[in-house]
């Protein structure tokens, strides 16, 4: 027979059992949905450069024009991520990333359509537009639906799915191009982009309180984080004026955006003219970085949730990362092998930066991960803005004239100064982060 108290226990059980599962089925309805808007983020990013002969051929447009067709993406994407802190902190990640989608889909739309260079720029400039609230959307994602322990772990992953982004815009994007022209795949992605958006709106929530269910630390048996109180502004406020917020953007700015500066652009050129790569070389020592960074990413954070401790793995990673500069800065001769080990390595250590979005999250107020995150994100795209034109200006103040079909060619000499300003660069990052306070991988604050 059962007793009154059985049956109340059992149906306890099942309670929680419904909970559980309606939560887990909520967490990954959005973490899913976000992290494929996320995805297109990356491949919007690195697409140019496979379509760049066809940019070139139909808008017959010069080497600057490519590049602020393609630069139009990355500097919106930098302005807007503070605002982007403040939205999703105010009005949530479901609205924000339904009205990011169907932007960035209006935008890939009309790029894929524009007869005339300005228009295409305007398609492109929206994209960047749409697409730059998707990341600290997910930061979002993540704090609210994910336990505090586990938060590094999510966004490691969020890192290794979101990089898959700029592998499918290579060779994928390539073979996909000889049966379809870009117009065409530009529509595509437009129009998945626009779905993305509408099931956003319907499927996504902001929080598990949002959809009437205990939030992460309640089914842990803790009280809830507080939620924002007061003005927006006030809140962005304390996040700016938070001493503890600012070391990490200087791990984002110096060893992200020295990885990013290098990869994304003098990488390839440095290949090819210090060790006489072929660009298909190159490339693949680029790949391999990139690859490096997403896997480091899920490594690291899993790595420092383990530990309980987010300085050591920072540390140690952006030290490391520094000292791989020395060889780049050498010039020396490397086996392939060891070459393509290096600049794998070198995408990994870059993960450690990653540990600054966990740790400004985790140095604020809880109502305000959104801003706290955001602040130090701009460092990781600041950076690689910065330092791309000025380590090409600064090689250009060296270079002896050497052109080969109208392409610069520099000299060892003339890369040292500019990997130099890399190397610089990485170790204020290494100095950002041995002043990260360290968070025990839980909030310091309520």
């Amino acid at each position: 027979m059962t007793t009154g108290n059985g049956t109340q226990g059992q149906t306890d059980r099942e309670r929680h059992g419904l909970i559980v599962a309606r939560v887990r089925r909520l967490r990954w309805t959005a973490f899913g949905l976000v992290v494929i808007a996320y995805v297109l983020s990356f491949f919007h990013r690195m697409a140019p450069a496979t379509i760049a002969a066809d940019l070139q051929q139909v808008f017959q447009a010069s080497g600057v024009a490519l590049g602020s067709l393609a630069a139009s993406y990355f500097y919106v994407y930098t302005l807007m991520q503070i605002p982007t802190g403040v939205l999703v902190d105010t009005l949530g990640v479901r609205s924000i990333v339904a009205l990011g989608g169907l932007i960035a889909g209006i935008g890939s739309v009309l790029f894929a359509l524009a007869e005339s260079f300005g228009l295409a720029a305007f398609g492109r400039l929206l994209v960047g537009f749409g697409v730059s609230v998707m990341f600290i959307s997910m930061m979002k994602i993540n704090a609210a639906w994910f336990h505090d322990r586990h938060f590094a772990t999510a966004v490691g992953l969020t890192v290794l799915l979101g990089n898959l982004g700029a592998v499918l815009a290579a060779a994928p994007l390539v073979w996909i191009l000889q049966w379809a022209s870009w117009r065409e795949v530009f529509v595509a992605v437009g129009v998945l982009s626009l779905i993305l958006g509408v099931l956003s709106y319907v499927l996504v929530r902001n929080s598990p309180a949002d959809a009437g269910l205990p939030t992460m630390r309640e089914m842990e048996g803790k009280s809830p984080h507080a939620s924002r109180k007061g003005h927006w502004l006030e809140g962005l406020r304390a996040v700016v004026k938070n001493r503890d917020t600012w070391p990490g953007f200087w791990p984002a700015f110096g060893i992200g955006g020295t990885l990013f500066t290098f990869a994304g652009l003098w990488a390839v050129p440095y290949l090819r003219d210090v060790h006489q790569l072929t660009r298909a070389e190159a490339a693949q020592h680029t790949s391999v970085t990139l690859i490096g960074f997403a896997i480091g990413s899920l490594l690291v954070g899993a790595l420092s949730d383990r530990l309980g401790r987010r300085r050591p793995v920072m540390i140690s990673a952006s030290l490391a990362y520094v000292l791989c500069w020395l060889p780049l800065l050498i010039g020396a001769p490397m086996p392939r092998p060891a070459s393509l080990a290096l600049f794998a390595v070198m995408g990994v250590l870059t993960a450690g930066f990653t540990l600054v979005w966990a740790a400004a999250k985790e140095v604020n107020p809880p109502a305000l991960a959104g801003m706290a995150t955001s602040v130090v994100n701009t460092g990781a795209f600041l950076g690689a803005a910065v330092l791309q034109p000025l380590v090409g200006w600064v090689m250009d103040l060296t270079w002896a004239g050497r052109l080969e079909q109208g392409v610069r060619i520099y000299s060892l000499g003339d890369y040292r100064l500019g990997l130099g300003m890399l190397m610089i660069a990485a170790i204020i990052g290494l100095i950002g982060a041995l002043r990260v306070r360290e968070t025990y991988c839980r909030y310091v604050v309520s």
